[in-house]
Order: C-alpha cells, then sequence, then structure tokens
C-alpha cells in the first residue's frame, strides 16, 4: 500500500513522488468489447512515460450504463468493468485513485442522490441535501461500503485489500454553495472520512477539493482565483484537517477561473497558487499535496501547444523544487490522457501522447526524474543521497 509518512507518500519506507494522469471514462468504456481495448491502451501508453498514478471514477449513479441503478442496486456487468479496470491497472503497475461521487451532474452526482431521495417521498429542497440529509448521507455510506468490499472478479483480491488502489477519493469537486460558512460540508468531510477509515483502515484517503481558501483563513482568500471561491463552501485548511484524511488535494484550471482566453496571468497563477498549497500542507496540515487535476483546454482562444507544454513545465518544476526540499509537493495529475481514436469524448484537455512529441517527452522526463529521486534515496535521506551516479544527479537537476 502507499502510506503517508508526515508529509510525503511511501511504499515500503522509499519516498513515492507521483507523475500521473486523469482519465475518468475507464469503467464505461470497459463494460463494451469493442472498447474495453481503450483501457488496456491508456494505461500501456502511460507506462511507457514513466505515469504511475491513474484518477479515475468508482461511480455512475443512475444514468447510462449505471454502475449504480438505485440506491444499493448494482449492474453487476458494470461492476465487473471497474473490476477490468482495477485488474489492468495492475498488469501495468499503475496505481488508482478511486473517487467515489460527483458533485457534478455527470455520470448521476449528488443531483442523482437528491432524484433518488425525493422519488422515496424525502422532502428536499436543493442538490446540496446531499450533504446534510440523514437518509442521502446513508445512501452514500451503502455505495462506500460496497465497493470498498468488492472482492475483484479478475484477481480475487477485495478492494480494501489491493494495493493497486493508491486512495479512496470521497468526491469529485465537492462545493456545498448553500452553506458560505463551510460548516455544512465540513460536517460532511469528517463523517465520511471516518466511515471510509472503519471499513478500510489500510489505504490513503482524500477528499477530492479544488483547493479554495474559506473563512477559516481569510488571510489566505487573495491566492484563490476569483471572490466567489470563498463562497462555495468549500475551505482548504479545514477541510483538511478533518480526522481520516491523509492528504491535501487541488485542482488547477486557470482557463476555467480566471480568464477562457490564454493571457499572460495563467502560468503566474499557476506558480502562486502551487506554492501556497505547497507551503501550507507542510506549516499547517503536516501531509502531502497531490495536485490531482490540472490542464488547458484547446479550445481556449490563444491556446497553442506550445502554451501547453510551458504550463505542464511549470507544474512539474515547481514540484520537483519542492522534492529537492524533501517538502509536501507529492505530485500532479494531468488532466486528461486519451488513447487514439476516443476524439469524440475530448473536453479539450485531451492529451494523446503519440500525437503530442513534444508533451509526451516532457511527461518522460519528469517521470525520470522522480524514478531516480524514489529507487535511490530512503525517506530520510532527501537530496543529499550519495547513490547517485554523476548522470542521474544531472538529470535531476537540470532546468526544465
Amino acid at each position: 500500500m502507499v502510506q503517508k509518512q508526515k508529509n510525503q507518500f511511501v511504499v515500503n519506507g522509499q519516498p513515492f513522488y507521483v507523475n500521473g494522469f486523469n482519465t475518468y471514462w475507464l469503467m464505461v468504456f470497459a463494460v463494451d468489447q469493442s472498447t474495453r481495448g481503450k483501457v488496456s491502451e491508456v494505461f500501456q501508453q502511460a507506462s511507457s512515460v514513466g505515469l504511475t498514478v491513474c484518477r479515475t471514477w468508482a461511480f455512475n449513479d443512475g444514468q447510462w450504463r449505471a454502475l449504480q441503478k438505485s440506491p444499493s442496486v448494482y449492474d453487476e456487468d458494470i461492476f465487473k468493468a471497474l473490476d477490468f479496470v482495477v485488474s489492468e491497472a495492475k498488469k501495468h503497475k499503475i496505481r488508482l485513485i478511486l473517487s467515489l461521487a460527483n458533485n457534478w451532474d455527470a455520470y448521476g452526482g449528488k443531483a442523482q442522490y437528491v432524484k433518488w431521495g425525493k422519488a422515496a417521498g424525502l422532502k428536499l429542497t436543493s442538490d446540496d441535501d446531499f450533504f446534510s440529509h440523514p437518509t442521502l448521507r446513508s445512501y452514500y455510506k451503502a455505495h462506500v461500503k460496497t465497493v470498498l468490499n468488492r472482492a475483484n472478479t479478475f484477481t480475487n483480491i477485495t478492494y480494501k485489500d489491493d494495493p493497486t488502489i493508491f486512495s479512496w477519493e470521497l468526491m469529485n469537486e465537492p462545493r456545498c454553495t448553500s452553506d458560505p460558512s463551510g460548516d455544512r460540508l465540513q460536517a460532511w468531510i469528517e463523517e465520511m472520512a471516518v466511515y471510509v477509515k472503519s471499513i478500510d483502515p489500510k489505504h490513503l484517503v482524500d477528499i477530492g477539493l479544488e483547493g479554495f481558501y474559506g473563512p477559516s483563513t481569510p488571510n489566505k482568500v487573495h491566492f484563490n482565483p476569483n471572490t466567489y471561491a470563498q463562497q462555495v463552501g468549500t475551505d482548504f485548511i479545514r477541510n483538511h484537517q478533518a480526522l481520516g484524511v491523509d492528504f491535501a488535494s487541488v485542482h488547477i484550471y486557470a482557463d476555467s477561473w480566471i480568464s477562457r482566453a490564454i493571457s499572460d496571468a495563467h502560468i503566474p497563477f499557476f506558480k502562486s497558487w502551487m506554492q501556497a498549497h505547497i507551503e501550507d500542507a507542510e506549516n499547517f496540515l503536516g501531509m502531502p499535496v497531490l495536485f490531482a487535476e490540472f490542464g488547458v483546454s484547446a479550445t481556449d482562444p490563444g491556446y497553442n501547444s506550445s502554451f501547453r507544454d510551458a504550463l505542464i513545465s511549470t507544474v512539474y518544476k515547481i514540484l520537483l523544487d519542492s522534492v529537492k526540499k524533501g517538502g509536501s509537493g507529492g505530485g500532479s495529475l494531468l488532466w486528461q490522457l486519451f488513447p487514439q481514436g476516443t476524439d469524440y469524448m475530448d473536453d479539450g484537455y485531451a492529451i494523446v501522447l503519440s500525437k503530442s512529441p513534444s508533451t509526451s517527452n516532457i511527461i518522460s522526463l519528469h517521470s525520470k526524474r522522480l524514478r531516480i529521486f524514489n529507487s535511490l534515496c530512503s525517506w530520510t535521506c532527501r537530496w543529499g543521497c550519495k547513490k547517485k551516479q554523476p548522470r542521474e544527479v544531472s538529470l535531476l537537476h537540470d532546468d526544465l
């Protein structure tokens, strides 16, 4: 299992810095034999450039090809597809962050839980009732319990015992705009993180937050990309102080949050956003921070692939600087990696490695740097390891 030791990820006492990616639709593609090969393909391509962690959905609620058709009612064929995803990840030595629900309507989300509640006769007024109504909380807990206790039909390993799984993520980008104080979401996080740990104390748990600063840290809100960000009911430092949460998650989208058109403000925002969260993870939380989604859309006005390469290089350089100091920068996950032939799923952010040689080279070089550090240093050794060969030292210190 990946574990947390102070502010670093470790495996068997060795550091485990993450270079990873998102491909959220793997379970749905694994259902159909005509598209199942794309799951293996994306893992193979990711592995070829040294990516070691993939974040994907372990939910699909009440929609097309739903995993959970109604509360606690599952489609076994879809569950077997998720089993296949986990087994293929294992084959390619890629670990999985499995997200257990969605804030947004895609793949069901909290809105679907509210629809189920209304169908059961509950008086609900908002999708945010997902976080507070005891019946809806019980629906979510039942889903968590089912997934964690699932025995994989390909490997015969129960999910909660499988080291292929990096962490359980409570929810993709939770927000509770009906309560800007943050109390409602905080109570949900505190309850659910402990609940996950009660079933599976061995795996890491993260929340799935975007990283917005909230009311508990008024001196930090200037780091937010806009004023709205502090009113969505999330609170980066307070949320991550909840018992049972092992590491911090942050997303980075300058084109969604600042301006859709590419501007000179984008990369400076990436830098300040990352550095603030790395410092806070070190100074206030004592845990690693994973930049679990970042990217730029090819549909943005002014976009070109050189800008995307510069942005990715910026993220990697900031993380490498943290690694050199033994800091809290635990890694990053590109949004998102696609194999060829899946263009119809592209949300603008898709990276197809075979079509993007310059991007592929940047990813591969960063993977090599992290791999050298991970393999040659014990956790206490940090950057001064005498085992390193001169070529490896130069690779680690070269400017990106």
